[in-house]
């Protein structure tokens, strides 16, 4: 079974960020990072093929693609891969933020 993260502040009391993590927010840090591109439409692929609406900045990792998901101001990312762990942690760092389990 797969680990999920979020990414967030809500853990924050210190006032110096702000509490949600904007899309905006998460569009300008994701631009920047040449292993990530932003898609709004996330399709699973296997036997059977599922497409998922959302705001989707996804992780070129070797041949995988790793979706990192903004929703509700938080960023979520699956534990499935161990590779994800050390870039969440750079991801949340860089954008002042707490990594959580769930």
């Amino acid at each position: 079974m797969s680990q999920r993260y979020r990414i967030t502040r809500s853990l924050q009391v210190d006032g110096q960020s702000p509490l949600t993590i904007s899309l905006e927010e998460c569009k300008q840090y994701f631009e920047n990072k040449p292993d990530f591109t932003y898609t709004n439409v996330f399709t699973v692929k296997g036997a059977t093929t599922m497409s998922i609406e959302g705001d989707f900045f996804m992780w070129s990792y070797g041949d995988k693609q790793i979706p990192f998901r903004h929703y509700d101001g938080d960023v979520y990312v699956s534990g499935l891969n161990d590779a994800v762990i050390p870039k969440m942690i750079e991801v949340a760092g860089d954008l002042r933020a707490d990594v959580v389990e769930g």
